[in-house]
């Protein structure tokens, strides 16, 4: 597939076959995204990748840490959507919601649908992407750099992706769950398998904003 194809029709998968990649394709993705350009060739991130019986306990672990209010993040997240990033963000999560039936002021089922993130919305293998604390901010943009190019490779060898920004909430578990030593700093995850397509939620796109709202010439 060309670049143009690619990026047109990945989407962030939210349901997901009970079937496992091959290694070898996993492999072959995570090769790709090892070419991603980063700050002075800093190459910051680590993954770690799970499969099957892990998948199953990483998911049972976080979603405990978040069910008992075990949250926080390593990195800092917005302080405020504001404007259009808050009108953005609203599209996005109601139009959302609208594509699996939930009503926008039922927040039992948004909390519930919320909660799936922490069981990687029943894909069979997650990539934790982490950075190094000391390479600071622009550690943290070479990982995400990095997920870019691994969402894209894993889209031309047909694996359905979701990068999740909700796994770093839940940072300390993570790190203890694998034995990270606390000088890696949890950015987010890739959870990856192969899409169901009857799924109703795959349905659901999110749009683009025009050039001319992102892009000034001078």
């Amino acid at each position: 597939m060309t670049l143009e194809a690619l990026l047109n029709h990945r989407y962030s998968c939210r349901a997901y076959q009970d079937r496992q990649v091959d290694r070898a394709d996993i492999e072959a993705m995570l090769r790709l995204a090892q070419r991603t350009p980063s700050w002075c060739n800093s190459q910051p991130w680590q993954v770690v990748v799970t499969s099957g019986e892990t998948t199953t306990a990483l998911a049972k672990a976080l979603s405990e840490a978040a069910a008992s209010g075990r949250m926080g993040s390593d990195i800092p997240g917005p302080e405020e959507y504001r404007g259009v990033y808050q009108d953005r963000r609203r599209g996005a999560g109601f139009a959302l919601y609208d594509s699996v039936g939930i009503d926008r002021k039922d927040h039992a089922r948004r909390a519930e649908h919320m909660a799936e993130n922490f069981t990687f919305f029943g894909a069979p293998h997650t990539a934790i992407i982490t950075t190094d604390k000391y390479l600071g901010t622009y550690g943290a943009v070479d990982c995400g750099g990095y997920v870019s190019t691994l969402v894209l490779a894993a889209q031309e060898l047909g694996i359905a992706t979701i990068p999740q920004a909700a796994i770093a909430m839940v940072s300390e578990t993570v790190r203890e769950f694998f034995g990270m030593p606390d000088d890696r700093l949890v950015v987010c995850a890739v959870s990856f398998g192969y899409a169901d397509e009857d799924a109703p939620i795959n349905s659901f796109r999110t749009d683009r904003a025009a050039l001319d709202e992102a892009v000034t010439f001078a």
